[in-house]
């Protein structure tokens, strides 16, 4: 029996209080004496502090409980009340939304101490912590929330900050372009969630809208309207958390500050999508096929953003077709059922993503905001701390044994196996193999080799310390982080999945020792082969390469963000012109003209009136009085 608990609605409220607070500043100080930096970087991360400090008490109350009864709640208000539908804002900690409390809030106050040093200077200092407490609190309302409702406020709560913080650079037009193109992917997306949600409340009934309660009732939904709601879900998360084929947004999203870049990889708004698909696991479990697209779908995004970051030469770019590459394995985990596998897969790349992205804005700050890798080179001695956090970094999400990586990308790639899904588990080894090759190709081209650039070469130097220690302490979870999962081939217990195993609703392939060395073995040979490789092309420096055939083809994206500019923004683009050309003269234009037009037909009429003679204003006194006196003697008689 669940259990209500005030604190619950404090964790997500004090970052939102801190935006609040910080945007006030900033609107009412910029034009007068600014306040001092460290004031908003103190504020800024006190919000998030706080947070982690109420995630551990939740984490807490809820070890305390017996497993079956890890529920706790909190009703701050009645949000709105039609008839007999009451929708609370509610919220739901539990162990999967305890897990995600965790690493959301630790990651996310991380994130906020690095920019203190990251964005020293920047004449917008108070405006960007305003939106990266907005950020994170619209992420804890969306993993807090006790129903999709909620979920759906803090939903796009993530989507409006993504857009603030993309185009957050305003001055630039393609920063500005890069924001809108993120937020119009979204709002695509989103209506499938908002379809999907329609459908489930329609099929289930009014039988309470919040998870418990859906999750009580799911046996009332057709089995046409479960597989309906699945995929339109589906579509939603699609687009938050971008895969095929709604994937095109997040390189754009590089445009932003990089610790922007870390908080929607690492710590925001791309899991949400992942989180969703396993908060509703109890409806994917009844329905295999939707699970089968869904893992399809993940793999096969996985493969296409692995070939499109083996080509790129922006550093952040590169890892962020790497994010796009990891959503798509942990899509393929809660395909194949494997929710744990999947969500942990969400928790060990929240520390080595938020790593590498931190790690390469400290290069980029070193460089004076170069982010081309073929500009870059011999680093490794000028910044030896970045260096070695990010080789940590590159080695989890190489999936090199023991780092985080390769427990949580194993076990999905093992639970495929198990399960069946022998060409999922193909792809998946390959695209292993190709995510060790970019990686390394990155490390290697940046750090390795001689200087590409004397002149920035000579003038870099290590980060200060406000932006290193994260980077320290972020290198530790990316190495330690993956044993909170052993496997018991490796003598571990699996704490996390037996940690979420109340939240999800997932049956676990009878263990098969073959089967469990086959996939790691196939894992760590192709991690060996793609490290091999990128240090044989790259290990001792190269010059920048020069793509044809197929590397150009893939160092374009295949040209997909060309295809849909052609086929669908063009032509939208065109119907709108050609309906606005209708619509402004007839509907908007005309009751406007039309007023006007009025006005200056009855100012014709009365004017021959006002001819400005005495004599006439006289008679027409006159005329007046006779009528009023007519008219008043014959209403006497």
């Amino acid at each position: 029996m669940e259990q209500s608990v005030n604190y619950l609605g404090l964790i997500p409220l004090f970052p939102l209080m801190g935006a609040v607070l910080i945007g006030l500043l900033h609107v009412f100080t910029c034009k007068r004496t600014a306040l001092p930096e460290k004031v908003y970087g103190i504020l800024a991360c006190i919000g998030p502090v706080l947070s982690f400090v109420l995630a551990l008490k939740v984490f807490v109350a809820l070890k305390a409980l017996a497993p079956e009864a890890r529920f706790l709640t909190h009703k701050a208000f009645t949000w709105f009340s039609v008839g007999d539908l009451h929708i609370n804002m509610g919220f739901l900690a539990d162990p999967l939304s305890c897990l995600m409390l965790l690493f959301v809030t630790f990651i996310g106050s991380l994130i906020h101490i690095y920019s203190i040093g990251y964005m020293g200077g920047d004449k917008n200092y108070g405006k960007f912590f305003a939106y990266m407490n907005l950020f994170l609190g619209s992420m804890l309302v969306l993993v807090l929330g006790d129903g999709p409702v909620v979920m759906f406020v803090g939903w796009e709560g993530v989507g409006l900050c993504s857009y603030l913080l993309i185009s957050f650079y305003s001055e630039d037009r393609s920063n500005v372009l890069a924001g809108n193109k993120a937020f119009i992917v979204n709002r695509v997306g989103d209506l499938g969630f908002v379809l999907g949600m329609s459908f489930l409340f329609w099929g289930i009934g009014g039988n309470g809208f919040d998870y418990l309660s859906l999750k009580a009732n799911v046996q009332h939904l057709e089995p046409a309207i479960a597989l309906t709601v699945c995929l339109l879900l589906f579509v939603g998360a699609t687009g938050k958390s971008a895969q095929i084929p709604l994937y095109v947004w997040l390189p754009d999203a590089m445009a932003g500050p990089t610790p922007v870049s870390a908080l929607i990889h690492a710590a925001t708004m791309v899991t949400a999508g992942v989180y969703m698909v396993a908060r509703f696991s109890f409806l994917y479990a009844g329905v295999e096929l939707a699970g089968t697209i869904v893992a399809w779908v993940g793999i096969l995004t996985a493969l296409l953003a692995a070939i499109f970051g083996m080509f790129q030469d922006d550093i952040k770019k590169v890892l962020a077709y790497s994010t796009v590459s990891q959503l798509g394995y942990m899509f393929a985990g809660v395909g194949v059922a494997a929710y744990s596998a999947g969500i942990f897969h969400v928790f060990t790349h929240a520390f080595f993503k938020a790593l590498l992205f931190l790690g390469a804005g400290s290069v980029i700050y070193a460089l004076h905001h170069e982010q081309n890798i073929w500009k870059m080179g011999g680093l490794k001695n000028k910044m030896p701390k970045t260096y070695i956090t990010m080789v940590i970094g590159a080695l989890a999400l190489a999936g090199c044994p023991p780092f985080a990586g390769f427990f949580s990308k194993d076990e999905i790639l093992y639970s495929a196996l198990a399960t069946g899904h022998f060409g999922i588990w193909a792809v998946g080894v390959l695209v292993a193999g190709m995510t060790a090759y970019y990686t390394f190709r990155m490390i290697f081209v940046v750090f390795h080799g001689e200087p590409r650039d004397q002149h920035a070469y000579e003038h870099a130097s290590e980060a200060p310390n406000v932006m290193t220690v994260p980077l320290i302490i972020l290198a530790v979870g990316a190495l330690f982080a993956g044993f909170l999962n052993l496997p018991g081939i490796f003598g571990g217990d699996q704490i996390v999945s037996h940690w979420l195993a109340p939240s999800l609703s997932e049956q676990h392939p009878h263990g098969n020792l073959f089967v469990e060395i086959l996939a790691i073995g196939a894992s760590v040979v192709a991690f060996a082969i793609g490290i091999k490789i990128a240090y044989g092309k790259f290990g001792q420096g190269a010059p920048e390469p020069s793509f044809s055939g197929f590397a150009d083809f893939a160092y374009h994206k295949f040209y997909v963000d060309e295809l849909y500019d052609r086929i669908i923004v063009q032509p939208y683009k065109a119907i709108g012109s050609s309906i606005w050309k209708v619509i402004e003269p007839n509907v908007t234009d005309a009751p406007v003209k039309g007023v006007t037009r009025l006005y200056m037909v009855l100012g014709t009429a009365f004017k021959v009136f006002q001819v400005g003679y005495v004599r006439i204003y006289a008679l027409y006194m006159v005329l007046g009085l006779s009528i009023m006196s007519l008219l008043l003697s014959q209403s006497l008689n």
